[in-house]
């Protein structure tokens, strides 16, 4: 055990560090997250649930590096022991929620009373939620024209790549991902750039690569076809459906490689026509250049907008970490209600104990 006090701070310190407080000072629960994007992100949730009783501090994993990443996030400087009712960890599910427990972190993650995770992949799936990307257009240049029905685009883009996606968890789980890794998914579904004036082109593209991996793989994997069927409905019944398969990928790929691409164009289209607008109605040249120079400074980088978005709070997948909150905070509430012991509060913090139309013609297996 290191000899530092700040290499000792767990859970029990918080909690004997809250009952030494005023009765009537509000209680606190150190929330450790993965990075700097997700301080802002869980903070907005968490401030959800904060109360003149308790309130959360969001915090980076390590205390005295810049180390950051879901295992720092969850283990604390690797001891999971350290997690209780007064610090927990809140990360991104990755497929770790969909392992169940095929792997200490995935057991860690599904099971642990103080670990809050987003369900979703990561926080850009959130980021990037359909309903949300209009708003965020809007937002970025303040042109309210419709473009493009995104959740049509968003939902025919996950039933295509549906199957492959229950085929890439089938190799994670049959530990035969060298064959077929996440990496290797998120080339096939990815989109160097979409044609805004007839996305189905792109679409339609993306059916064929995802066809022709498919055709590869039933032929690779014949075993597969005794349990593609079965997981395939073992992950329906985790709340995953062909219309959400977008919110389930690696974050950055959705983030990066699907929604940029198909936003950015049509970001820069709306701004052409908001500054052609400003051209036609202008009186004169100097408030022409005005004008512009306005706009100019009050449209946004797209990108930027969505890390800032917060519609995704009305998201359905958002009832999932809601509950884990609530169970959470009800434990919380039921042990701070049986007065303090002595040992806890006199021990060292060292010797404190730890606490939308086809889906792909290969599906079938």
């Amino acid at each position: 055990m290191s000899k530092r006090l700040i290499k000792n701070l767990n859970s029990a310190y918080f909690e004997a560090a809250n009952r030494l407080r005023p009765s009537a000072a509000r209680k606190r629960i150190v929330a450790y997250v993965e990075s700097f994007d997700d301080v802002a992100f869980w903070r907005s949730i968490l401030a959800e649930f904060e109360t003149p009783e308790l309130y959360f501090e969001v915090k980076l994993p390590s205390r005295d590096t810049l180390g950051k990443g879901k295992r720092l996030a969850l283990t604390n400087i690797l001891d999971e022991r350290q997690l209780g009712e007064a610090m927990i960890a809140c990360v991104d599910a990755d497929y770790d929620y969909l392992m169940r427990d095929a792997t200490e972190t995935s057991r860690l993650l599904n099971h642990s009373p103080f670990v809050i995770h987003t369900f979703v992949y990561a926080i850009e799936s959130f980021q990037c939620w359909a309903p949300s990307l209009h708003q965020a257009v809007v937002t970025a240049t303040l042109n309210d024209r419709p473009m493009l029905d995104y959740e049509a685009f968003m939902c025919e883009y996950s039933q295509i790549i549906w199957p492959l996606f229950v085929w890439n968890i089938w190799c994670y789980r049959h530990d035969k991902y060298k064959y077929f890794s996440m990496m290797d998914f998120c080339g096939f579904i990815g989109f160097r750039s979409v044609n805004t004036s007839h996305p189905e082109e792109s679409l339609a593209q993306l059916r064929r690569r995802v066809n022709q991996k498919m055709a590869w793989m039933q032929n690779r994997f014949p075993e597969a076809k005794k349990d593609y069927q079965a997981l395939k409905q073992e992950i329906k019944d985790m709340g995953i459906t062909p219309d959400t398969t977008y919110l389930f990928i690696q974050g950055h790929t959705l983030f990066d490689n699907v929604v940029l691409p198909l936003l950015e164009p049509i970001c820069a289209q709306l701004r052409r026509e908001r500054e052609r607008e400003i051209k036609s109605l202008a009186m004169h040249a100097k408030q022409q250049q005005c004008e512009l120079s306005s706009y100019q400074h009050s449209v946004l980088a797209i990108d930027l907008v969505l890390k800032k978005n917060t519609a995704f709070l009305a998201a359905p997948q958002m009832s999932f970490v809601r509950d884990k909150i609530t169970a959470l905070l009800s434990s919380h509430t039921a042990s701070t209600s049986v007065p303090p012991s002595p040992s806890a509060l006199g021990a060292s913090p060292a010797d404190i104990p730890s606490t939308i139309n086809k889906a792909p013609q290969n599906e079938q297996v």
